[in-house]
């Protein structure tokens, strides 16, 4: 089944149901605070299950009390599609988002 790529209607229509999600380029990212690094390393661990799960994978960047989510469909170009905004309505339905 081929990718379907967003437009920017429903790019900006997404990203207004996706509080702290913002457009980079051709993807989507998001930086979560937590309260500690283990924290962040346990969220981070809980997006990846949720990746593995769509089939697919986030760029994930885990600092000092924060995670950067990144997503962009490789498949098709690196550039948005549907599944970038379904992955990050996954990752927000969680129920441990402290800080975020």
């Amino acid at each position: 089944m081929p990718t379907t790529l967003a437009t920017e209607t429903e790019i900006a229509e997404r990203l207004v149901r996706l509080p702290g999600w913002e457009r980079q380029g051709d993807g989507i990212a998001k930086t979560y605070k937590m309260p500690t690094y283990m924290a962040g390393l346990a969220f981070a661990t809980a997006v990846g299950v949720i990746a593995e799960g769509l089939d697919h994978h986030p760029d994930l960047l885990i600092g000092w009390r924060k995670v950067t989510v990144r997503f962009t469909t490789h498949d098709a170009g690196n550039k948005l599609s549907h599944k970038d905004f379904a992955a990050a309505e996954a990752i927000e339905a969680l129920p441990y988002k402290p800080g975020a």
